[in-house]
């Protein structure tokens, strides 16, 4: 068995000695959007630190803990807190956590972000499904030696985002009268934010928004066969004509504004799975 494989297999023993229970449904919270845990009924917390071969996230409005929550008598994980290249970590590494949770029976990921805004249609607070990305981060999470075990050396990726997560939270969208845009998101490295030219660049090239975040999670859960459906807060709007200075305070502020909506869709999407 491979170093990787080992590793994964520890994880989910001490995980499953902890936390005895099954869940098919786990969501990643992005940055300042930890508070979605109010709306669940939370069941267990285990700290990142209390799991074998898991970082631990350096950054603010990433708590670092994995929970068992149940919302409509829908059981779920809760990656509270991710990783991301630019910490230091490989991206092996970063995407770890979403090999493990595949080995504990999950077949649907949610993911969530706070994203720069490209779109000139868009504004500050927007939520944004993902419908693709463009990934522009500079290692890539499947190099290296493919394991058969966790999926193909060369997944398909045409459908990264599933198409009928999609169309069922623009529905709920519909139902609950929230505005929900979609575009393409684009994953860099960071953890500087963009130029005014980076921006620009990256909105030629199709891109609807940015984020340091979400792709490489989202290429190893499709490599193992997960259904991934993603969204964006956009946090702050690269493309400005006055002043562009951009704080992680004002990306986090506004996440946090925007998560009572975001949560109310994701909770009702969860309901239909």
């Amino acid at each position: 068995m491979s170093t990787l494989l080992t590793r994964i297999q520890e994880s989910v023993s001490a995980i499953q000695q902890q936390i005895p229970h099954q869940a098919s449904i786990a969501i990643v919270l992005g940055s300042g959007l930890g508070s979605f845990t109010r709306h669940v009924e939370i069941l267990h917390r285990l700290p990142y630190s209390h799991i074998p071969h898991f970082p631990q996230s350096t950054v603010e409005g990433h708590s670092g803990e994995l929970i068992l929550g149940r919302v409509a008598n829908k059981f779920m994980w809760i990656l509270s807190g991710r990783f991301h290249y630019y910490e230091g970590y490989s991206m092996q590494e970063v995407t770890f956590p979403i090999r493990v949770i595949k080995q504990l029976g999950v077949q649907y990921l949610l993911l969530s972000n706070a994203a720069g805004g490209l779109n000139p249609q868009f504004k500050v607070g927007d939520l944004m499904v993902i419908t693709d990305h463009i990934n522009l981060q500079p290692e890539h999470p499947l190099r290296g030696r493919n394991e058969d075990a966790l999926g193909p050396r060369f997944p398909d990726m045409s459908e990264p985002y599933s198409q009928e997560l999609i169309s069922r939270a623009f529905h709920i969208a519909a139902q609950k009268n929230i505005l929900l845009r979609k575009g393409v998101y684009v994953g860099v490295q960071g953890p500087s934010f963009e130029t005014r030219a980076e921006y620009r660049y990256l909105h030629l090239i199709g891109g609807d928004a940015v984020g340091m975040s979400t792709v490489p999670e989202t290429i190893v859960a499709v490599h193992m066969g997960i259904k991934v459906f993603a969204m964006s807060v956009i946090t702050d709007i690269g493309i400005r004509l006055e002043n562009n200075v951009i704080t992680h305070e004002e990306v986090l502020e506004a996440a946090r504004a925007s998560e009572p909506t975001m949560s109310v869709l994701f909770i009702e999407l969860i309901k239909t799975l």
